[in-house]
């Protein structure tokens, strides 16, 4: 069967879409409006663009209740409910403390206690007031904003998803700058769909050298009618005092997480994925089987970094299982 590969850069990030099926032309007419819904939801949920409904929000919503649409509504009440199963290890009202640790827009910096302390008293989501019956949002106190980064880009593969779906298609592949990826059917070679998680020590970030020869991979996923996304402290980092800082940062205290070095979530779901991946490596081994209990039959990997070495745990429906 023929094989259709489409990407769009949306969401400071590529997104490709992978088809295989009879009918290339409707194949990739598909694809094309799945990549389209991806566009208009980045228009619709970016923190950066000034006339997206997220910008309008956080612009108004503390002074008074700004009316929101329902999709976008109830993406919120799915993000509240998400903070709550997981402690407030994932909040989407982390923005302050983004940009207290310069990662909104740039590479890091070392704030000062003072600047994460005031940054701390506005985040958390019993400042984010939700009126489900006149689709409204208000924020309690001036400084709090909402940032959907760790949500959003797996909120819009979902949506690209139903999309294909609705567009008859049954064998499809679609990621997000490969942190988070949703698999529909079977791959072209007519099994589950292989997604490689790279080793944490080919990044600098975490071997402080790149190795001459790449690592193998962490681990091999397969996917067939699930989500994986991945959650990692390089990429957006800094070091100082020999302590590599990632843009991961945990809503509790303040300060980038470090209880795990890469986390990977697996899910029917990409919204859920995204979410739970951020907060497992925020929570680390402590949270991991909390977690992985939260829905049925998820998978969880996480690895830490001990003594020089990477040490990696997983779970599937509440049995441990060490690798």
């Amino acid at each position: 069967m023929p094989t259709i590969t489409l990407a769009r850069h949306a969401m400071a990030t590529r997104f490709e879409i992978v088809l295989h099926g009879e009918n290339p032309v409707a194949l990739r007419a598909a694809g094309e409006e799945a990549l389209a819904e991806i566009e208009r939801l980045e228009s619709q949920l970016s923190l950066y663009q000034p006339t997206s409904e997220i910008a309008h929000l956080n612009a108004r919503a503390a002074r008074q209740p700004v009316k929101v649409t329902p999709s976008l509504l109830g993406l919120l009440q799915h993000a509240q409910k998400l903070h709550q199963e997981t402690g407030g290890t994932f909040d989407i009202t982390i923005a302050p403390l983004v940009r207290c640790w310069g990662f909104m827009g740039g590479t890091g910096r070392m704030p000062t206690p003072e600047e994460v302390a005031h940054a701390k008293s506005n985040v958390g989501m019993q400042h984010v007031l939700l009126n489900g019956e006149d689709f409204t949002v208000r924020f309690a106190r001036e400084g709090v904003m909402i940032d959907l980064g760790a949500i959003g880009k797996g909120y819009a593969i979902d949506q690209a998803a139903d999309i294909l779906r609705e567009a008859g298609v049954a064998n499809a592949l679609i990621h997000g700058g490969t942190s988070t990826v949703l698999a529909m059917g079977r791959s072209p070679e007519g099994g589950p769909w292989k997604i490689a998680i790279e080793n944490p020590l080919n990044q600098p970030a975490i071997q402080q050298t790149r190795p001459e020869e790449q690592i193998a991979p962490l681990v091999t996923v397969n996917l067939e009618n699930e989500a994986l996304s991945v959650s990692a402290i390089w990429g957006r980092c800094f070091e100082a005092g020999g302590k590599v800082f990632g843009h991961v940062i945990d809503p509790r205290t303040g300060q980038p997480t470090s209880n795990g070095v890469i986390a990977v979530v697996v899910l029917p779901s990409a919204t859920e994925t995204d979410a739970l991946s951020t907060a497992l490596l925020t929570l680390g081994e402590a949270g991991h089987e909390q977690v992985s209990n939260l829905r049925h039959g998820m998978r969880t990997w996480l690895a830490t970094r001990e003594n020089g070495q990477i040490q990696l745990k997983s779970y599937t429906s509440g049995a441990r299982n060490s690798t």
